[in-house]
């Protein structure tokens, strides 16, 4: 006899599907910080459509999507879900899992129950006229991040997903090895590889914001794999020695400068010693390099505190990326260096099913490391994500534990 519920670490026998799940929500009256805002609730399973998959989570990766989530800003997410006809009252976090097929849609082909994978988050609407003719799904109007701009994402014991979202979990890393890394890494590949004709190429020099952190840690070793040159942008000489080990050929410590945020008006007596500091960092990275060689690819996701610096020191000719704004929305561009000097300022968000294979690939190959910095128990999911916001995390990716023990890698 099937049960309602079962509790978390608990595993169903496979292909039953309880009624009910624990699921870690939050709700429009409680937007806030996360510690507060995220919350364990126990609700129903959601019902498949005929293209769906429903996935047992084994564990689920922190990103900062769910801290917005949390906050409410900047966007109401249980609003942008009822264009989907999703829930409006509630929202589960999470955009990027592992865990193993439980349920499928009528129409689902390429996926079978029983099978243990790995969980992109790109969704689209498969009869979407931008994808049926066979443009980038990533561009599309229908185009949405799932556990962000949907209901039902990965922090719960079932999620459910479109079915293109399964990829093949690595058969070598444990569930929450394999839980963290898809989402920044895909995003990561997409920004260094999705851009023609700026994509990373030999010798280039990348420059790379965040360089420890889980988004960071993986574009690296994507530079580095392509033949480029990583320049990581660091807080300390702990987090300079993990950029190293994972490929960087240099750091620059943002503590030893003080010029960031937006900076003075550009006729103001006080540009002149921002614009020190910037020329400061250049110098640095130059000496990271070992050669005056500026960034062809500068990769961003601070935004607002780092976007005067990263469009100063980008080279001529190059681009700057940005997939985020940590910092904050209001990004300040001087366009005497963007038009004069022809460099690009493009705006990048998640990846499609072929990037994000792409990047799995990878994984699975063993070219790229997964760099879990640390793995909490689903009770401490709030926490993960307020660490999060806080900038207090380990270095590398951070996952969350839903139905796996610790180090378990789902081998059979």
């Amino acid at each position: 006899m099937t049960k309602d519920l079962y509790e978390i670490g608990e595993i169903p026998p496979l292909g039953e599907v309880p009624a009910r799940m624990h699921a870690q929500l939050v709700r429009p009256d409680r937007f806030g910080e996360p510690v507060e805002a995220i919350r364990d609730e126990v609700i129903d399973v959601p019902e498949l459509g005929p293209t769906d998959a429903l996935v047992l989570v084994m564990a689920a990766g922190v990103n900062f999507n769910n801290v917005w989530a949390a906050r409410g800003v900047p966007v109401d997410v249980t609003k942008t879900q009822a264009r989907w006809g999703e829930p409006t009252d509630f929202h589960i976090v999470g955009s990027d899992a592992s865990g193993i097929v439980y349920a499928l849609g009528s129409d689902v082909t390429g996926v079978a129950v029983g099978d243990h994978v790995v969980l992109h988050a790109g969704q689209w609407d498969p009869a979407d006229a931008w994808v049926v003719d066979g443009n980038d799904p990533g561009l599309a109007p229908t185009f949405r991040v799932w556990g962000y701009d949907t209901c039902w994402g990965s922090m719960a014991q079932f999620t459910k997903v479109q079915a293109h979202q399964c990829l093949p979990k690595a058969e070598g890393l444990s569930w929450d090895e394999a839980a963290a890394p898809t989402l920044t890494g895909a995003t990561a590949y997409r920004m260094l590889h999705g851009w023609p004709p700026h994509t990373v190429e030999p010798g280039d020099v990348v420059l790379v914001w965040g360089g420890a952190g889980g988004l960071g840690s993986l574009a690296i070793q994507l530079v580095a794999l392509a033949g480029g040159r990583p320049v990581a942008v660091v807080s300390s000489e702990e987090k300079a020695e993990h950029c190293r080990r994972l490929g960087a050929v240099g750091t620059v410590n943002r503590k030893d400068f003080t010029h960031w945020g937006v900076p003075p008006a550009w006729d103001s007596p006080d540009w002149t010693t921002w614009l020190a500091g910037a020329k400061g960092f250049g110098k640095a990275i130059w000496e990271a390099v070992g050669e005056k060689v500026s960034p062809r690819i500068v990769f961003e996701h601070p935004g607002q505190d780092t976007i005067p610096t990263s469009n100063f020191v980008c080279d001529r000719g190059g681009m700057i990326v940005i997939c985020a704004g940590t910092t904050g929305y209001d990004t300040v561009i001087d366009v005497r260096y963007l038009w004069y000097l022809q460099k690009r300022y493009q705006g990048s968000h998640l990846f499609n099913d072929e990037q994000a294979a792409a990047f799995n690939d990878l994984v699975r190959e063993g070219k790229i490391r997964a760099t879990l910095g640390h793995t909490y128990p689903y009770e401490e999911t709030g926490l993960a994500h307020q660490l999060m916001a806080d900038g207090a995390l380990p270095e590398g990716n951070v996952a969350v534990l839903v139905g796996a023990p610790p180090g378990e890698t789902g081998a059979d």
